[in-house]
């Protein structure tokens, strides 16, 4: 095991250049009761009222989260230890009065009991936290430097990608953005060393798990090389992989240098698993171009009291995850055969959201912060995801300026452009520098595309953008049933409605999610005999489905509809000409014949 990447020493220079007047205290004395204890000294005080503000969210996930909820025994102290005045002015926003008093000492604790990448989670096996969740900032004075000690339990280690200072478990954060983007994992670990084009990085790993690190290591060498070599280079000096290993969890957040991931425990085993694993990498590795330096105007400086809105998030997320699949298969990881089943795979879960037709994309991409975090019921008829849209008007843009230019540009000169224009110096673009940018590289007017797939509600345009490579698109249908509109679960051995799609015979017929299903013409039915109970009955054919509504006994009169198409998948057309063989082999390297 290596030495945790906390333990490499700060580069002197950047530690002399600013000398912390904030400092952060963590301790853990009994992690099992998930309690963080922390305590804020701020030395050189002057003024008679000492302001402090608690993050509402973290940049990365875009949702008023309420950190300040898990806080609880607030107290300030003067240098003697004798007790402060102080007042709570808002939910977020304490004020304590200085009486003279030029240091100050806050105390107070953090529950933490929420296992994800953008909380907190403190147990017996380890504490990992985000500091958006975890600190207080001081108005106006977020551009000091601010110091974090540790006191972890013993044989305990940290990780975090913040620079250490000489004093055992102590780093330093040159701003609160800085502290902000800098998790912590504290505990047993697992840490391991390895570089990348004369860098250090590492991997942290926490929890028990079915892992072959040394492919993990290899692989994701392989992501950084291929990510590196679309920007020309890594724009920091050393990166750290934070993996949490779970029951049953998905997901990721990005930081500036390093990435928090959390993930099955289990899911590193099977090839499928392990590829969407690689994925989740690529998508949190290539955002320390895409929204951690190349931010639309309205993430380009922080507010950490409320929501920061903008319609571009199509991009920073969507665009991210076009190239969440595409950088395995340039990387090797599995082959375009597979990318395209994954490509299809998308294509398949959006055609089938009816939100696609109420939510523009740019509309989902400013709504992110009421929406896209809240899902209910009607979620899949009202709403379209900027993370799904995304990746497909990024991967239908990205075709568009290819066969323009027959291979020779692509979505890839779209995003050199933004980082040395906007990701280089740190400022954010505007909607119309956005769409100029795409449309000096594809060379093309795109204000039809803006106006129809982006800010509209028009189907995007498979075919028309796919025939140039000799690809078209197919619709399937997997199961030859009549169409119903329902999705139910099973549930304490019920059949219960989940989700209704609008305007279909079970939204007509007055069926609602949360209703029992009990019966179709009164024999009983359990919810994995839906579709092959809907085979026994033909199209237009009216049924009795019976339900218990709010629990009183309903009979409902449901005309079945046409068999819908649930598979979508990509296909070579049938006579290619010599121009899209040889468009498709420049684009994926390998031969239309062979993608049937």
């Amino acid at each position: 095991m290596a030495p945790a990447l906390s333990s490499m020493p700060a580069s002197s220079e950047n530690i002399a250049a600013t000398i912390a007047t904030f400092h952060y205290t963590v301790s853990l004395p009994q992690p099992a009761n998930h309690l963080f204890e922390v305590s804020f000294t701020v030395q050189g005080w002057s003024l008679d009222v000492l302001d402090l503000k608690f993050p509402v969210w973290t940049p990365g996930s875009y949702l008023v989260r309420e950190y300040v909820r898990h806080l609880q025994s607030f107290a300030a102290l003067d240098e003697q230890g004798q007790p402060l005045p102080w007042q709570k002015i808002s939910k977020n926003h304490w004020q304590v009065t200085t009486q003279g008093h030029s240091t100050l000492t806050i105390h107070y604790k953090i529950f933490a009991n929420e296992l994800t990448v953008r909380t907190n989670h403190l147990d017996i096996t380890h504490g990992y936290f985000n500091p958006a969740a975890m600190f207080f900032r001081v108005p106006g004075r977020e551009r000091e430097a601010i110091a974090i000690t540790i006191l972890p339990p013993q044989n305990w280690h940290v990780s975090t990608p913040l620079a250490a200072t000489s004093q055992t478990n102590t780093f330093l954060a040159a701003t609160f953005d800085e502290l902000v983007d800098s998790p912590f994992e504290i505990g047993t670990h697992a840490v391991c060393d390895f570089e990348v084009l004369g860098k250090p990085h590492q991997i942290a790993i926490w929890g028990e798990g079915c892992y072959n690190i040394e492919r993990i290591l290899a692989d994701t060498t392989k992501i950084i090389e291929t990510e590196a070599a679309i920007f020309g280079g890594l724009p920091y000096d050393r990166y750290l992989f934070l993996l949490l290993l779970s029951a049953n969890s998905f997901g990721g957040l990005e930081h500036k240098s390093s990435c928090t991931l959390i993930y099955s425990r289990l899911g590193l085993c099977a090839e499928e698993t392990y590829q969407k694993y690689m994925s989740l990498v690529a998508h949190e590795f290539f955002h320390l171009w895409n929204v951690k330096r190349i931010r639309p105007k309205g993430l380009e400086v922080f507010d950490y009291d409320q929501e920061n809105y903008t319609d571009s998030l199509w991009l920073s997320e969507g665009s991210t995850s076009f190239y969440d699949l595409i950088i395995p298969l340039r990387a090797g990881i599995y082959d375009a055969k597979c990318y395209l089943s994954k490509v299809s795979e998308s294509i398949t879960q959006f055609q089938t959201t009816s939100g696609r037709k109420v939510q523009p994309l740019s509309e989902s991409s400013f709504d992110a912060w009421i929406k896209l975090y809240r899902p209910d019921a009607n979620s899949r008829n009202s709403q379209m995801s900027y993370y799904l849209k995304g990746e497909l008007v990024s991967f239908l843009l990205d075709l568009t300026i290819r066969a323009q230019h027959q291979n020779r540009r692509s979505l890839d000169d779209v995003m050199r452009q933004l980082w040395q224009q906007f990701g280089v110096p740190e400022v954010g673009f505007t909607r119309e520098q956005l769409k100029a940018i795409f449309e000096s590289v594809a060379e093309v007017d795109l204000t039809p595309f803006w106006t129809h797939y982006i800010d509209g509600l028009a189907e995007l345009p498979f075919d028309e953008c796919l025939a140039p490579f000799g690809l078209m698109l197919k619709a399937e249908v997997a199961h030859p049933a009549p169409y119903l509109g329902l999705v139910v679960k099973a549930e304490h051995g019920c059949a219960i409605v989940k989700f209704v799609e609008a305007d279909s015979p079970a939204e007509r017929a007055g069926i609602e999610p949360g209703d029992e299903l009990v019966a179709i013409e009164n024999f009983r039915i359990a919810a994995e005999q839906l579709n092959d109970r809907l085979q026994h009955y033909q199209p237009k054919e009216t049924v009795a489905v019976t339900v218990f509504h709010q629990d009183v006994l309903r009979e409902c009169s449901v005309t079945l509809g046409e068999p819908m198409p649930s598979r979508w998948r990509l296909q070579s057309v049938a006579q290619p000409t010599a121009d899209q063989q040889n468009l498709f082999q420049g684009w994926l390297k390998i031969n239309l014949a062979s993608v049937g």
